[in-house]
């Protein structure tokens, strides 16, 4: 393992550490996403650099919000499909409308709740109280399935019993937020819901199932039933609900975290909490990146920011210092404002997630988001 420093906005400040092999140690680490240049040196490089996505992503604008179109009806609904099997794929992917739509709905969500606390007044529109009843209702479902008392730590075979009260009950759920016009909509709607909390067989969860999670929302705002109004709401009501539900479902069946990068990721399970969560602390009086360190802080404030809950459940499920367990949420709270940490996750978002085969090549495609 070799020490490396790199440059934040040609100031040199010291990272951690990085592992002595792959792309960390060659000057491809994800932190790089976080130079105000857009991208980063390392002192100490190979004599030959290989291309590297993670070096084209930090060189890449901040991602924008874009205006969701809305579908015209009647529609021809289907039962959406995966397309993507190669990296040529993922490119196309990238390259499309609907990829660039899904970024920048991600991106519109992340500015929707800038400078907001959790509890500020937001528009709540009808849709958005009914998602937040229907997964209060699937959190109580976990108390009526205890997990099954078994010695291994992971992979709770009691979240199949939960899973399966998801698929046969969620039909019903979907029409529960949907107008009686748009019910014909069920048909493609609620595969992108189903797969958004976790693969019943391996009993795993990653961002691969909250990017799912995220595009079943942009279906919604693409049938017109949410806007850029209820953008706010979105996070600070449904995103929350979900992730808290989530949470309980890692925490009581112990999921296995798919796809994590161990230690050099920023969290086993999620990445969408710490892009909005940053961006709510953005311009915040008294609070830095480096007040995650503080745990005074993280009890007082966490109901209200998600990047300080986010950082208080990694401490809460794994042992030692933050920077054992987590070095790149302690590298990054070196960086000295919010702003350069929300668009670093932004562009460190399309490359470790939309940009990734493995998690990529379970996104469905369909009428409302087109292949």
């Amino acid at each position: 393992r070799n020490g490396a420093l790199i440059f934040w906005g040609g100031r040199a400040s010291r990272m951690e550490e990085v592992p002595g092999d792959g792309a960390a140690a060659a000057g491809h680490s994800p932190l790089g996403a976080w130079s105000s240049a857009g991208s980063y040196r390392p002192l100490r490089a190979p004599a030959v650099l290989p291309a590297s996505p993670m070096t084209s992503g930090a060189l890449a604008p901040v991602p924008q919000p874009l205006r969701v179109p809305v579908v015209l009806t009647p529609c021809a609904f289907q039962a959406p499909q995966k397309q993507i099997n190669t990296l040529a794929d993922v490119e196309k992917f990238q390259a499309s409308d609907c990829g660039r739509v899904f970024l920048g709905f991600i991106a519109g969500l992340n500015e929707s709740i800038r400078g907001h606390k959790l509890s500020d007044y937001c528009h709540e529109s009808v849709p958005v109280r009914a998602t937040v009843q229907v997964l209060d209702s699937m959190a109580r479902w976990v108390d009526e399935i205890p997990p099954v008392q078994l010695p291994a730590r992971y992979g709770n075979p009691a979240f199949r019993d939960w899973h399966t009260r998801l698929i046969d009950q969620g039909p019903s759920l979907m029409l529960n937020i949907l107008p009686e016009s748009l019910h014909s909509a069920v048909v493609e709607i609620f595969p992108y819901f189903a797969d958004s909390f976790g693969n019943a067989t391996r009993i795993d969860y990653g961002t691969g199932h909250e990017a799912t999670f995220a595009a079943w929302l942009l279906c919604l705002a693409r049938l017109g039933l949410v806007n850029q109004d209820d953008y706010q709401a979105l996070v600070s009501r449904v995103l929350v609900k979900y992730f808290d539900l989530m949470r309980k479902l890692q925490t009581v069946y112990w999921l296995e975290p798919a796809g994590s990068h161990g230690v050099w990721g920023l969290d086993d399970y999620h990445f969408l909490p710490f892009i909005f969560g940053s961006a709510q602390l953005i311009d915040h009086k008294y609070m830095k990146p480096k007040s995650i360190h503080n745990q005074d802080i993280l009890d007082n404030f966490c109901n209200e920011y998600l990047y300080l809950q986010c950082v208080n459940f990694v401490k809460m499920v794994k042992r030692g210092s933050l920077a054992e367990h987590s070095p790149m949420i302690d590298d990054i709270s070196g960086v000295p404002t919010w702003s350069k940490v929300n668009s670093g996750m932004l562009k460190m978002y399309t490359v470790e997630v939309l940009q990734k085969l493995p998690i990529m090549q379970h996104f469905l495609f369909g009428s409302l988001i087109p292949w």
